[in-house]
C-alpha cells in the first residue's frame, strides 16, 4: 500500500466496457504519479491510501487497472523508532 495525494483527475469518454462508470485519479506519492481508479469519492488534495499491483485489479472486479484509491485519509502519524 501507498499513501498519497490526488492532485487531479482524467477523462475518457472512450474506454473498454469493464471501465464504464469508473473514475480515474492522478495521485503523487512520492516522486510518483500514478493514474488510480477511485473507489471512495477522494477529490483534489485529499490524502489517500493507494493499493497497486493485483491487489487493485482484483478490488475493482478484475478490471484492467494498476492502482485503486481505497480509503480517503482522517489522520496519519509518523512515530520515529529510537
Amino acid at each position: 500500500m501507498k499513501i498519497g495525494t490526488v492532485i487531479g483527475s482524467v477523462w475518457a469518454t472512450r474506454k473498454a466496457g469493464c471501465l464504464m462508470g469508473q473514475t480515474f485519479l492522478v495521485v503523487r506519492a512520492g516522486e510518483e504519479e500514478l493514474v488510480a481508479a477511485d473507489q471512495v469519492g477522494a477529490g483534489r488534495g485529499d490524502r489517500v491510501l493507494l493499493v497497486t499491483g493485483t491487489v487493485a485489479s482484483r478490488f475493482c472486479m478484475e478490471s484492467p487497472v494498476d492502482a485503486a484509491v481505497v480509503a480517503i485519509l482522517d489522520q496519519e502519524e509518523h512515530h520515529v523508532c529510537p
